[in-house]
């Protein structure tokens, strides 16, 4: 019997290099070089960063990240299910736990940047059901035809 795990990457991990190889190799194919915003594990390692994977078994399922912007403001990052565990509510236990984790730090609100295209409709979707809003560029961000950018207003 397995148990689903999330639990704080290891960023040296092959499992977990090849869902982030896959996750930076979609990005790229699906927006143009300066419209990715994805984390590469350098970035993923900076002391602002919090990187965690979702297991089962042996198997690495997904990971997401959380980014502290400010003491009140945390940004979602490298958020991806294995193409493979897709459809089966990873996405949202994963999301759930970063939205926890921001509510325990004392964060008052959670951005992301996501992509206007088809390819991220159901990331969009997943966000929008968990209460993310659509709003204007943040921290350093600019205005973006392939950027979407979301918040959650956690004191609400």
């Amino acid at each position: 019997m397995t148990t689903t795990e999330i639990a704080i990457g290891d960023l040296t991990d092959p499992r977990i290099l090849r869902l982030l190889e896959d996750h930076l190799a979609d990005m790229h194919a699906e927006s143009p070089p300066e419209s990715v915003h994805a984390l590469d594990v350098s970035a993923l390692q900076d002391a602002a960063v919090t990187f965690w994977a979702l297991s089962d078994g042996d198997a690495v399922l997904g990971c997401v990240a959380l980014k502290q912007l400010d003491e009140s403001h945390g940004e979602l990052k490298s958020m991806r299910t294995d193409a493979a565990a897709r459809g089966r509510g990873l996405g949202r236990l994963l999301l759930d736990h970063v939205l926890a984790e921001a509510r325990a730090r004392g964060y008052r609100r959670v951005s992301l940047e996501t992509g206007t295209q088809d390819f991220f409709a159901p990331a969009r979707t997943l966000y929008a059901s968990a209460g993310f809003a659509e709003t204007g560029p943040f921290a350093d961000y600019v205005l973006d035809p392939y950027s979407v950018f979301m918040t959650l207003d956690l004191d609400a």
